[in-house]
């Protein structure tokens, strides 16, 4: 048994931090923030930000993007900004193509998103020299420098981004709510590319201090781009202007950089152990060491992990589980304000001078960087999960801002490795909160919980709380809040979203769902309605609410991913048949849509070793959403072209790997399909014996083969 006194918990002191982190549109929409959350208006605001970059996407996957990212709850986006996709020759700015910023801008905004723009001047996100072009390099100044030369090379940019980005700024109705400024400056860096492999230079990682920063600010304002608020990141000792911008936060836990200089297995990571990040009694915690008090801030993040990139040295499948378990750790510990790097991933745009810009540790097309919506919009398993948590977050915003972080004393010195102690705390204001609990821990396998026993102390009386839980799962139990006008005393159910008096709740696996009303406890079945003092609680499995939507006004369970564009409701689907249930009259009715469809598996040919030519049938690549290629293999990288062109690549990690075709369909009809898999080697030396300057490879126990290419197309059903 685990018990909490919360009888005495002091309430938050919350106030307004200022006009420079407020903002007005000109129909008098507000936005501003408190020391602790984010306001609309003056009502606290939940936001969930998810990163897509927008040069990395095709364009004609944009608005299918933004409508999944709101359908699973993001309601603010960011993007980076990289310098040398717009810029790559010095003084030519591209605003074509995936460069468009002006088109992008205007297709989230029709969907009510906010952006963050992410401007630089240096990014990283995996970019070449970090976003920052090459003939910087030759310049007679340093770069991220607070010299005369470089802050003119990027005024110079800034001026340029702001002509695209002018019209879409907050203060004229759109959609702009915020700027970052640089990236954790004088904390991180990356290899200067045109350096890499020969003499591995890196950027410069800065040391200019607050004054480069606020000089980054002052001239984003001059050249125009001024916006309610700014950010910074902050983690890791890096330069942050508290009183000028926002400090945001984040957390992986699965790291591949550290790969760079180790071998052997990835550590487990103190990541998913509850903190108190938002008290001034603790000035620093794990990945977590604010140069400011912590409660003159909100706790809020940019940057928590959404997915992972393979490095070339690091290769792995995510744990989807990974993803909400993070987030929900996060929330625990005092976060107001969710940001996942990536959620949307995507693929890396060419150059003019440089095909590749990209970083070379990670591959040189694709960053599909296992996402919740992958490199062409695959919809994942941690999609639904993270749906799930934000629809709770949005819910509850009014009550989840402003709970103060409880931790119970065991969590202060917990270690990754120790899978004895339940790992829980309470967010709380009163006699309501919420019981968080995870049971997820990275790189490490945890074990199911049974009965376990949590009391909790009120200024009221005790509210018990006695559970099971799955292995890797997590979970946020209500207590003291409110359904509409019904008490809910406690329950072993996520409460998740209402359409009026019927509530939809997540019974977490193997976590039993009780609903305690008035005293009276009530154990409906999952899938069960319960009704009782004018409510209907509708209990749902994790698998159900990984399907659930909440759109429109209307509630949804549907096997595929829905979107809704205006009044359209739209399902995608990979074999065309869509089973959906709608909630009308106080149950689920269902319809099943379209026919089942078999996907077609392509005939492909082996002509060397690791080298296969694909057969695509031609008629397949037109009259559909898109079509894919997904080709399962072994070996070390694979490629594929088109025309001697490479149109993707992927670093071997067992997982499949999808290759969109459709974009292509004009030059597969005259050329074929090529995949090379280079090998991966058991035993590898180079011959270097020869008077002649020769030089050549030895290799044993090549491994590369191509098992299985199968023809996704995907479709769209309208309902």
């Amino acid at each position: 048994m685990y018990t909490l006194d919360l009888r005495r918990v002091a309430p938050k002191e919350i106030y307004d931090i200022g006009p420079k982190f407020s903002g007005r549109n000109p129909e008098g929409r507000e936005i501003s923030f408190t020391n602790y959350y984010m306001q609309v208006d003056n009502k606290p605001f939940f936001g969930v930000s998810g990163e897509m970059h927008y040069c990395r996407v095709s364009p004609d996957q944009w608005e299918d993007a933004v409508l999944k990212m709101k359908a699973g709850g993001i309601n603010i986006i960011s993007t980076y900004v990289f310098w040398i996709a717009h810029e790559e020759e010095e003084g030519i700015f591209r605003f074509d193509g995936c460069r468009d910023v002006r088109r992008f801008l205007d297709i989230c905004e029709n969907h009510g998103m906010m952006v963050i723009m992410r401007i630089g001047p240096f990014d990283h996100g995996e970019f070449r020299n970090g976003g920052l072009p090459d003939w910087l390099y030759g310049k007679h100044f340093d770069v991220r420098d607070n010299t005369p030369g470089f802050l003119e090379a990027t005024r110079k940019f800034f001026r340029a981004l702001h002509s695209q980005m002018d019209g879409h700024y907050f203060s004229q109705g759109g959609c702009i709510v915020g700027t970052q400024i640089e990236n954790e400056y004088q904390h991180s860096s990356a290899p200067w590319e045109i350096t890499t492999g020969v003499s591995s230079e890196w950027v410069n990682g800065g040391h200019s201090g607050l004054e480069y920063m606020l000089a980054l600010k002052k001239i984003m304002q001059e050249e125009g781009i001024v916006t309610p608020f700014y950010t910074t990141t902050s983690w890791g000792g890096a330069i942050t202007p508290v009183e000028e911008a926002l400090p945001l936060w984040g957390g992986y836990s699965y790291q591949p950089w550290i790969f760079y200089n180790r071998t052997g297995e990835h550590p487990a990571t103190p990541e998913y152990i509850y903190r108190d990040n938002h008290n001034n009694a603790v000035p620093k915690t794990y990945n977590f060491e604010p140069a400011y008090a912590p409660e003159s801030r909100p706790y809020a993040c940019c940057e928590m992990m959404g997915g992972m990139m393979c490095s070339y040295n690091y290769r792995f499948r995510m744990d989807m589980r990974a993803i909400d378990a993070l987030a929900n750790t996060k929330l625990g510990s005092g976060c107001n304000l969710l940001g996942y790097y990536m959620y949307k991933g995507g693929t890396n745009p060419t150059g003019l001078r440089t095909p590749f810009l990209n970083e070379s540790q990670v591959s040189k097309i694709s960053y599909d960087y296992q996402a919740a919506l992958g490199e062409f919009g695959q919809v994942r398993e941690s999609y639904g999960r993270l749906k799930a948590l934000h629809l709770f977050c949005q819910t509850f915003a009014d009550v989840l801002s402003e709970a103060k972080t409880v931790l119970p004393e065991h969590m202060h010195d917990l270690q990754p490795d120790d899978l004895g102690p339940l790992r829980w705390c309470v967010r709380v204001k009163g006699d309501a909160g919420f019981l968080f609990v995870n049971n997820f821990q990275d790189h490490i396998g945890m074990i199911d919980r049974r009965d376990e026993t949590v009391k909790l102390q009120l200024p009221s009386g005790e509210v018990t709380f006695r559970f099971d839980l799955a292995a890797g799962e997590n979970a946020v139990l209500p207590f003291g809040v409110m359904l509409g006008s019904v008490r809910l005393d406690w329950a072993t159910a996520m409460p998740m979203a209402h359409i009026g008096d019927a509530w939809f709740c997540l019974a977490p696996d193997g976590m039993k769902p009780v609903y305690c009303i008035g005293g009276k406890e009530y154990a409906p079945q999952p899938g069960e309605v319960l009704r009782v003092d004018g409510l209907t609680l509708v209990t749902l499995t994790r698998e159900e609410a990984n399907h659930f939507y909440l759109l429109g006004g209307k509630a949804y369970l549907c096997d595929k991913p829905l979107m809704l564009d205006g009044s359209a409701l739209r399902a995608e689907t990979d074999d065309v048949l869509v089973t959906l249930r709608t909630w009308e009259d106080g149950a689920w009715q269902t319809c099943l849509l379209g026919e089942k469809r078999e996907n077609v598996q392509a005939a492909f040919r082996q002509v060397g070793i690791g080298r296969y030519v694909v057969d695509v049938p031609p008629g397949i690549l037109r009259g559909h959403k898109q079509v894919l290629l997904r080709v399962n293999y072994v070996g070390d990288i694979g490629h594929a072209f088109v025309n001697g062109h490479m149109i993707s690549d992927n670093f071997a990690n067992g997982a499949a790997w999808d290759v969109r075709l459709d974009c292509y369909a004009d030059e597969l009809a005259a050329d074929p399909l090529v995949i090379y898999i280079t090998p991966r080697k058991a035993h590898v030396t180079v011959d270097v014996s020869s008077a002649m300057a020769g030089r050549m490879e030895h290799a044993t126990g090549l491994t590369a083969e191509m098992f299985s290419a199968e023809i996704i197309a995907v479709d769209e059903v309208s309902l």
